[in-house]
């Protein structure tokens, strides 16, 4: 009887222009259409961003996964591929599909004929310990161009293994980099060898000797590392626990520990061994807050860097955690992390593998538009040109003596210098500055790590920059651009002027160079260099005496200054001059 009395009532009465009934609840009273309107509006954006939190949520699978008793978490770099069937199709639709048990991930999509990912997932291992990879191609269809297994259980843990991997049913390889990291239970991996230890055993120094080549020239030594905790590291939400777990990165190779939840102090107690590549290559490491607001924005409790070659040997200490920049100390009580380290390595392979290119890294963050970093090295260029300039400066007031007493030991030491000068001397004239640095060195050590002078100056450095006003900063912008500019013009008009002086912009002028060289070449044939160079010396501090008036120059610059750039050349451009049309106004044809 109530609803056949509502209906009659929603009949008997019109809804009014402008309002509109809600479908959900027809009973209820008619809301405004612009009302509806950002209803409908936040809807549609709250149902968008459920997509990307739900897509979020299926890539990582970090909630889902705590519930269920996974043993190792498996990081997957795809480098790329090679020799596979390319046919006449090259379009962008090249991807692989990877397949672990219940887990599973797609690549992204790349151009078959140049197949190149770099793209690094994690999966997670539960009792399924085939890892199955196929390699699909989509165009208008999609085609499927290979497989290959890989057994996980042969594979060593807490170690990165670099494979490629054979396409069987079809052509070509896969090159991927495989590690497998802790569980966050600390379960036993069954059929799975495990380098993981508390205690810290530094590597075997006989494996590495100076006269070892058994083991090839790929891995040049080994570091073994023992994690064993951190201290004052801040919480980034609002709850104020921390769930910190590390990761640890040599070149290619990274390892990930557990996480450790609910204290600002965690204890790791893990020990990895990294196969060492290049001497000279850092280990980076990184402590990561394992919640999925971080996780999205990319942040990190801390971060720090340590080069292989400033490591010493069984040494237990502390490493102050620095912010993203990793230039500054992170948020936190002193946040900081204790590391033991030791490093073995073969020298001689070693100095070898620096004449090498470098281990391209696979993962590597995009280069950003850092404007503060434009800014000093445009400083930088600055004070190079700066130095030349002074420099030239400073070489001309000696040639013309206005210190004699300088100038008289520099005249007699060149003359000395040229008359002793023998080619095999050169080598040992390059060591002068290392020679210099190396005593500075010897006498006042350079400190490795930040003190506290060094962050008030730092501090007082910030403050004088937020002291400028706009319109200083400005004037010093628009200065430093008109010295850089002005530097580089110059440099540009130099080598264009050299250009035209080969190809004959001016004859005359490229004639007169030529002889000059063959002239210099009998010179040099007839004459010995240390006399040649001895007879320089003098013609330079000699021509004061024979023209006291003259004006201070540069011999080859103002020769090279005769010849023109290629502006000029375009001011020179002759014209044609067009013939005057004929017409009636011609007194000649008039008559």
């Amino acid at each position: 009887m109530s609803r056949s009395f509502e209906s009659l009532l929603l009949w008997s009465f019109p809804i009014p222009e402008g309002l509109v009934m809600d479908p959900l609840s027809p009973t209820a009273l008619a809301v405004p259409n612009h009302i509806m309107d950002r209803i409908g509006s936040g809807l549609t954006l709250l149902r968008e961003h459920g997509k990307k939190v739900q897509k979020y949520l299926l890539k990582n699978r970090k909630f889902e996964v705590l519930k269920k008793s996974w043993k190792s978490i498996v990081n997957i770099v795809l480098v790329e591929a090679k020799d596979l069937p390319v046919g006449n199709d090259t379009s962008n639709g090249l991807y692989c599909k990877f397949k672990l048990g219940s887990e599973s991930h797609k690549s992204k999509q790349v151009h078959k004929s140049k197949p190149v990912w770099r793209e690094r997932f994690n999966l997670f291992l539960y009792d399924d310990d085939t890892l199955e990879v196929t390699v699909w191609h989509k165009v208008k269809q999609k085609n499927f161009i290979g497989r290959c297994v890989i057994d996980l259980s042969q594979l060593e843990k807490e170690k990165t293994h670099e494979l490629w991997q054979d396409i069987d049913c079809g052509l070509g390889s896969i090159h991927m980099l495989v590690t497998l990291s802790c569980s966050d239970r600390n379960l036993p991996l069954d059929s799975i060898p495990s380098s993981n230890c508390i205690r810290h055993e530094p590597p075997a120094d006989d494996q590495f000797q100076w006269y070892r080549f058994d083991n090839g020239w790929s891995e040049v030594g080994q570091l073994s590392l023992t994690l064993h905790g951190a201290k004052g590291l801040s919480a980034m939400n609002l709850s104020g626990n921390v769930n910190a777990y590390c990761i640890l990165e040599l070149d290619n190779a990274r390892v990930q520990t557990n996480t450790i939840r609910g204290t600002s102090d965690p204890e790791w107690d893990k020990s990895f061994v990294f196969p060492i590549k290049d001497i000279t290559s850092t280990l980076d490491i990184a402590v990561h807050e394992e919640s999925l607001i971080q996780s999205m924005k990319g942040e990190t409790l801390g971060k720090i860097s340590i080069p292989l070659l400033r490591i010493n040997n069984n040494e237990k200490r502390w490493y102050a955690l620095k912010n993203r920049s990793k230039k500054s100390s992170a948020r936190g009580n002193c946040p900081r992390i204790l590391l033991e380290m030791s490093i073995v390595w073969n020298p001689i392979k070693a100095s070898m593998r620096l004449l090498r290119p470098k281990e391209t890294k696979y993962i590597q963050k995009p280069p950003k538009f850092d404007i503060p970093l434009i800014y000093s090295n445009l400083i930088f260029i600055k004070h190079i040109f700066k130095v030349f300039q002074m420099g030239n400066d400073h070489f001309k007031r000696v040639f013309e003596w206005e210190n004699q007493e300088l100038s008289a030991m520099a005249l007699g030491g060149w003359l000395m210098f040229w008359y002793f000068f023998r080619l095999w001397m050169t080598p040992l004239i390059l060591l002068l500055p290392f020679i210099h640095y190396w005593l500075v060195r010897r006498n006042t050590p350079v400190p490795l790590c930040q003190t506290a002078d060094d962050d008030d100056s730092d501090d007082e450095t910030e403050t004088q920059k937020d002291d400028k006003t706009i319109k200083t900063r400005i004037n010093e912008l628009q200065d430093l651009t008109l010295t850089i500019k002005n530097g580089i013009d110059y440099i540009v008009s130099l080598l264009e002027r050299l250009h035209n002086l080969v190809n004959f912009s001016v004859p005359y002028i490229s004639y007169l160079f030529m002889l000059a060289l063959v002239g210099a070449s009998i010179a040099f044939l007839l004459i010995p260099v240390n006399y040649l160079f001895m007879a320089f010396g003098i013609y330079k501090f000699g021509r004061k005496f024979i023209n006291p008036k003259r004006v201070p120059n540069n011999d080859i610059l103002d020769f090279i200054s005769r010849v023109p750039d290629n502006q000029m050349l375009k001011q020179w451009r002759e014209l044609k001059v067009p013939e005057a049309a004929e017409g009636p106004s011609d007194p000649e044809k008039r008559r």
